[in-house]
């Protein structure tokens, strides 16, 4: 099983620990199809979107355009926390997403970056501001 693939399983693991085990927190339905992220059914998701040095980089935004990977990839709704290139590796992009789009969000990138991209995928928190309250702390 590849890295790409143990990072999906973890994501997949942890949406449905986020779904079904919040504390105080009963079950529901899942949020509709386009639903926003709110405090109970949030993730943060880290994808790396990683060029394929092997071929010139405006093949790479050809195939890109021809799987309508700008159209399609962030699907409408969810949230970009940031998008940044990383020379020499790719791009780094973080979403935050109600954990039932995650499918979707997975799904986007396989039918639209898959060729020009190599992905990895990891579950990610933010932590900003627990660090600045802690620092504060300290001084």
């Amino acid at each position: 099983m590849g890295r790409g693939n143990k990072a999906l399983i973890a994501i997949a693991a942890l949406a449905g620990f986020l779904a079904f085990n919040a504390p105080g927190m009963t079950q529901t339905a899942a949020p509709a199809e386009g639903a926003a992220p709110t405090a109970d059914n949030a993730v943060m998701l880290t994808i790396f979107l990683r060029h394929d040095q092997s071929r010139p980089l405006s093949e790479l935004n050809a195939q890109l355009e021809k799987q309508n990977y700008y159209k399609t990839f962030p699907p409408a709704g969810v949230e970009v926390v940031s998008w940044y290139v990383m020379m020499g590796i790719g791009q780094v992009v973080t979403l935050r997403l109600p954990a039932s789009r995650l499918r979707e969000v997975n799904r986007a990138i396989e039918n639209t970056a898959w060729g020009s991209y190599r992905t990895e995928f990891y579950p990610t928190y933010d932590y900003k501001a627990i660090a600045e309250q802690q620092r504060s702390k300290a001084q």
